[in-house]
Protein backbone atom coordinates (compact mmCIF):
# COMPACT_ATOMS: atom_id res chain seq x y z
CA UNK A 1 0.00 0.00 0.00
CA UNK A 2 0.94 3.35 -0.41
CA UNK A 3 0.30 6.54 1.63
CA UNK A 4 0.45 10.05 0.24
CA UNK A 5 0.21 12.46 2.84
CA UNK A 6 -0.93 16.22 1.92
CA UNK A 7 -0.05 19.13 4.54
CA UNK A 8 -0.68 22.46 2.55
CA UNK A 9 2.40 24.94 3.91
CA UNK A 10 2.01 28.44 4.51
CA UNK A 11 4.72 31.27 5.13
CA UNK A 12 4.47 33.84 7.22
CA UNK A 13 6.82 36.05 8.15
CA UNK A 14 9.76 33.20 7.75
CA UNK A 15 8.16 30.92 9.64
CA UNK A 16 5.94 27.74 7.78
CA UNK A 17 2.42 27.69 9.03
CA UNK A 18 1.40 24.21 8.78
CA UNK A 19 -2.01 23.97 10.64
CA UNK A 20 -5.47 26.18 10.59
CA UNK A 21 -8.05 26.36 12.77
CA UNK A 22 -11.85 27.16 12.46
CA UNK A 23 -13.60 29.82 14.57
CA UNK A 24 -17.33 30.38 14.51
CA UNK A 25 -18.43 34.02 15.03
CA UNK A 26 -20.95 36.40 14.15
CA UNK A 27 -21.16 38.23 10.99
CA UNK A 28 -21.00 41.51 12.19
CA UNK A 29 -18.22 40.72 14.50
CA UNK A 30 -16.36 39.36 11.11
CA UNK A 31 -17.18 42.36 9.18
CA UNK A 32 -15.82 44.51 11.51
CA UNK A 33 -12.28 42.82 12.32
CA UNK A 34 -12.31 42.76 7.87
CA UNK A 35 -12.40 46.08 7.84
CA UNK A 36 -9.70 47.17 10.86
CA UNK A 37 -7.53 44.58 9.36
CA UNK A 38 -7.35 45.94 6.21
CA UNK A 39 -6.94 49.79 7.36
CA UNK A 40 -4.18 48.16 9.52
CA UNK A 41 -2.42 46.38 6.23
CA UNK A 42 -3.19 43.38 7.61
CA UNK A 43 -5.07 40.39 6.86
CA UNK A 44 -8.02 38.47 9.14
CA UNK A 45 -5.26 35.91 9.99
CA UNK A 46 -2.57 38.17 10.93
CA UNK A 47 -4.98 39.90 13.41
CA UNK A 48 -6.62 36.54 14.65
CA UNK A 49 -2.61 35.35 14.75
CA UNK A 50 -1.37 38.20 16.77
CA UNK A 51 -4.63 37.88 19.11
CA UNK A 52 -3.62 34.28 19.73
CA UNK A 53 -0.07 35.06 20.98
CA UNK A 54 -0.65 37.80 23.21
CA UNK A 55 -3.11 35.82 24.72
CA UNK A 56 -1.16 32.41 25.16
CA UNK A 57 2.14 34.84 25.96
CA UNK A 58 -0.02 36.85 29.29
CA UNK A 59 -1.27 33.35 30.48
CA UNK A 60 2.14 31.24 29.81
CA UNK A 61 4.33 31.46 33.00
CA UNK A 62 7.22 29.83 31.02
CA UNK A 63 7.25 32.65 28.21
CA UNK A 64 6.87 35.03 30.89
CA UNK A 65 10.07 33.39 32.89
CA UNK A 66 11.75 34.00 29.17
CA UNK A 67 11.25 37.03 28.39
CA UNK A 68 12.37 38.19 32.07
CA UNK A 69 15.34 36.41 31.87
CA UNK A 70 16.01 38.27 28.35
CA UNK A 71 15.02 41.87 29.29
CA UNK A 72 17.60 41.13 32.40
CA UNK A 73 20.09 39.83 30.25
CA UNK A 74 19.90 43.05 28.00
CA UNK A 75 19.85 45.30 31.36
CA UNK A 76 22.90 43.80 32.33
CA UNK A 77 24.43 43.64 29.00
CA UNK A 78 23.66 47.37 28.66
CA UNK A 79 25.88 47.82 32.20
CA UNK A 80 28.48 45.73 30.80
CA UNK A 81 28.18 43.43 33.45
CA UNK A 82 29.05 39.96 32.55
CA UNK A 83 29.02 36.21 33.81
CA UNK A 84 31.98 36.65 35.31
CA UNK A 85 30.88 39.55 37.65
CA UNK A 86 27.67 38.33 38.36
CA UNK A 87 29.56 34.89 39.97
CA UNK A 88 31.63 37.60 41.94
CA UNK A 89 28.43 39.14 43.40
CA UNK A 90 27.08 36.10 44.32
CA UNK A 91 30.14 34.86 46.22
CA UNK A 92 30.13 38.48 47.65
CA UNK A 93 26.46 38.14 49.10
CA UNK A 94 26.86 34.15 50.23
CA UNK A 95 30.23 35.47 51.82
CA UNK A 96 28.47 38.34 54.10
CA UNK A 97 25.93 35.40 56.06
Amino acid sequence: MLYILYIRFIFYSGVSMSTQMIVRIEPELKKKVNTLAKAEGKTTSEIVRELLEDYVRNRDIGVYINDLWGRVGKKLASRNIGPLDIEQAIKDVRGRK
